[in-house]
């Protein structure tokens, strides 16, 4: 798929009390069209992601036309598909383009999930589960993912300490990412243990293994090569690849997220590329759990051998493949809308060389692995710079 990224924005993640949806979209609306250089008027569509539920407010579309009067009358539609919402939201935007549609279409990506109570926020992220089957899991999507823990530890031997070292490690690595909910260096020895402050969630995942409730947005201004070449900096979509597995998890080996791995092949594929042509990926660590088995459906390991990747280095800043240079989820926070385009994002940053303590030296190719659900929904985008 062709097209390019020529601006973005990004509020930070976290309990923001002073910002409702409406302003989170329409300020982060304002700041990517001027990221790109552009007036309001340029722009011919836009997209948003938002997952809702979280609030009374179920069309936000129209909250980016708070960003300027001129916008008033362009066609805004919202997009949704559980925690891949924002590449899905991309992935419209890029069509728009690539049909010829629209020249400069802007795509932001949201979440205000912290007005509605714990119980509350746990029951909405369930209806990203097969509810006939998984619908009361207790502790909510965490309970899930425990099971998923839970079957992997059977099937492979317990790997805690690997999760605990995936947590560290993005921890350690948010601190540079002045976006992240949760700048704080958690060490291995915190996160391998169970404490008052690190307690069992849900199986044998504990607090550091799980993701954030996060309120936030991201944004980012698409448009064709030609025009892209032409503009102050552009991030050329190599590949942006989906594909979607059963909603139920009992019809799949949760344990081998297949349609992650499809995925992956569809990109390199298209890109033309593989694992060994990319300076760093930002993967979907919604749990620990999570990122240990994309390594594997990645490719970067075998099964059943995802622990190697974090305990021999590989995937730290300084490894052989980085990944989540952000912090990742963990870190940074997972407002679900904003997610997807907050990656998408991050990655621009990267290979603009603005990534400030985050940066991979001479990064020049990325990679984005987003999924909604237990990897059901998969998309993944291979980015680099061709201004």
């Amino acid at each position: 798929m062709s097209g390019c990224i020529v601006g973005w924005s990004h509020s930070r993640f976290g309990k923001l009390e002073n910002d409702d949806l409406e302003s989170l979209i329409a300020n982060c609306a304002t700041e990517a069209i001027a990221d790109a250089g552009l007036a309001p008027a340029d722009i011919d569509a836009i997209y948003v992601g938002n997952f809702g539920g979280f609030e009374k407010q179920s069309f936000p579309a129209s909250f980016a036309l708070a960003a300027d009067p001129v916008l008033r009358f362009r066609p805004a539609t919202r997009v949704e598909n559980a925690c891949a919402t924002g590449s899905a939201a991309i992935h419209q935007g890029l069509n728009d383009v690539a049909a010829g549609k629209s020249r400069f279409v802007l795509v932001v990506g949201a979440e205000k999930m912290t007005v509605a109570p714990g119980a509350l926020i746990g029951d909405i992220l369930l209806n990203a589960a097969y509810r006939k089957e998984e619908g009361e899991t207790e502790g909510g999507f965490a309970g899930i993912f425990g099971q998923i823990a839970q079957s992997y530890f059977q099937a492979y031997g317990d790997r805690s300490a690997a999760l605990a070292r995936i947590a560290a490690k993005n921890h350690k690595n948010g601190v540079e990412n002045p976006y992240a909910q949760l700048r704080k260096d958690l060490n291995f020895e915190f996160c391998n243990t169970v404490s008052e402050k690190n307690p069992l969630i849900a199986g044998p995942l504990r607090r550091t293994d799980c993701s954030l409730v996060s309120d936030g947005a991201a944004a980012v201004v698409l448009t064709d090569i030609e025009t892209a070449l032409r503009r102050p900096k552009a991030i050329h979509f190599r590949a942006a690849a989906q594909v979607n597995d059963y909603l139920p998890m009992s019809r799949r080996e949760i344990i081998a997220f297949e349609g992650c791995s499809e995925a992956w092949k569809k990109a390199h594929t298209e890109a033309g590329t593989s694992l060994d042509d990319l300076d760093f990926v930002e993967t979907h660590d919604c749990f620990t759990i999570a990122e240990l088995i994309e390594y594997e459906a990645m490719g970067l390991a075998a099964k059943g051998e995802g622990y190697r990747a974090i305990e021999e280095g590989w995937v730290e800043k300084g490894g052989r493949l980085p990944i989540n240079p952000s912090g990742g989820l963990k870190s940074k926070g997972h407002p679900i809308g904003a997610t997807g385009v907050s990656m998408h994002a991050m990655c621009a940053l990267q290979l603009m060389g603005e990534a400030g303590g985050m940066q991979i030296e001479n990064a020049q190719t990325a990679a984005i692995y987003n999924m909604g659900g237990a990897a059901v929904a998969n998309y993944v985008s291979i980015l680099e710079r061709i201004r």
